[in-house]
């Protein structure tokens, strides 16, 4: 009888120091009739989640289409550049001279621009990073990270003289206080606050214009164009205040989330369901068409400055509570009390 034929050994308990214990390394032969063997198990494959598996990239052609494209646009800039100045040469030397200097003049313009874009976009990477550091700092309540954040901030706005009091408080009390969320805290009410005060006053007075004139324009294109140019004026102020200054390329990044709220306004219908969720169903009721219309576009424009100030605010909202719609609909539904003084 072989030894695959012998009965099953009931279980029986070992200790793993026991000399009869052994390890199965593949090269132990059969085992002994007192010898227990542990034998690893293997690695199940199936139990490893599998790497997502990367999509293959393709031909970049569009890539190619545009490189293409810009470089025959460069070219050819170039070489009417190069044939204007010939021309201008042969006919005269000043005017040849002359067109030369405004070819340098055109260079050095695109050089300060493209300098100037570069500074507005580390600008808005730094606001970025600084709002993420606060937000770690006083998450942990790390004081050494809050320090570090803080006096960041204070280098942000150090040419804000009507900040200097500010700055001089939170100097004070990085020196006093120890506690990181305390100081993120206090920063925000020594040097933000009259800044929040300077944004709420921005997206109020933006929202009652957008208001008031989409809700006597005679034209829905007209509404379109004062909302479109009232939220690119809003973003451009609300940036400005909190430090960003940015420039075409700040503001398209910006404003990726205005496009949403346009397209929004732009096929708004002044109907009763939309006027009755901001305002409720009895205002609703006494309100015009147009009069609707034109709250809705400005309790919009507020919204796109609430969302504003969160992107271009350089620290989160940890002491106080943002601006919210709710904030502003007072504001734009209040009636100015009318001047009964005799003249």
């Amino acid at each position: 009888m072989t030894d695959d034929s012998r009965k099953p050994r009931r279980p029986t308990a070992f200790k793993l120091d026991d000399a009869n214990v052994r390890f199965e390394d593949g090269t132990l032969g059969t085992p002994l009739r007192n010898e227990a063997r542990i034998i690893p198990a293997a690695a199940d494959v199936d139990e490893v989640p599998p790497s997502l598996a990367q999509p293959a990239k393709g031909m970049r052609f569009g890539r190619w289409l545009l490189a293409g494209l810009g470089g025959l646009a460069s070219l050819a800039i170039g070489l009417a550049i190069d044939s204007l100045i010939r021309d201008l040469f042969a006919r005269t030397d000043w005017l040849g001279w002359a067109g030369l200097g405004l070819v340098v003049l055109a260079v050095l313009g695109l050089v300060g621009l493209t300098v100037r874009e570069l500074a507005g976009l580390a600008r808005l990477r730094r606001i970025d990073r600084l709002r993420e550091a606060m937000a770690a700092a006083a998450e942990a309540d790390d004081v050494r990270a809050a320090k570090a954040a803080i006096g960041e901030l204070i280098g942000l706005y150090a040419d804000r003289p009507e900040m200097a009091r500010g700055r001089a408080a939170m100097k004070g009390h990085l020196a006093e206080v120890i506690d990181g969320r305390d100081l993120i805290l206090l920063a925000e009410r020594e040097l933000l606050a009259p800044l929040d005060a300077a944004a709420r006053r921005i997206v109020t007075d933006s929202a009652k214009r957008v208001s008031l004139i989409t809700a006597v324009s005679p034209r829905a294109a007209l509404d379109l164009i004062v909302v479109l140019a009232e939220n690119i004026r809003i973003i451009r102020r609300l940036s400005a205040l909190y430090g960003g200054r940015p420039g075409t390329l700040g503001f398209i990044r910006l404003a990726k989330e205005v496009a949403g709220h346009l397209a929004v306004t732009g096929g708004m219908a002044a109907g009763d369901s939309l006027i009755s969720q901001f305002l409720g169903h009895g205002l609703a009721a006494r309100l015009s068409a147009r009069l609707g219309e034109g709250v809705i576009n400005g309790l919009l424009t507020a919204r796109i400055g609430v969302a504003a100030t969160d992107i271009c605010r350089p620290a989160p909202f940890l002491g106080t509570k943002g601006p919210r719609i709710q904030d502003f609909l007072a504001e734009l539904t209040r009636s100015e009390p009318k001047d009964t003084a005799t003249q």
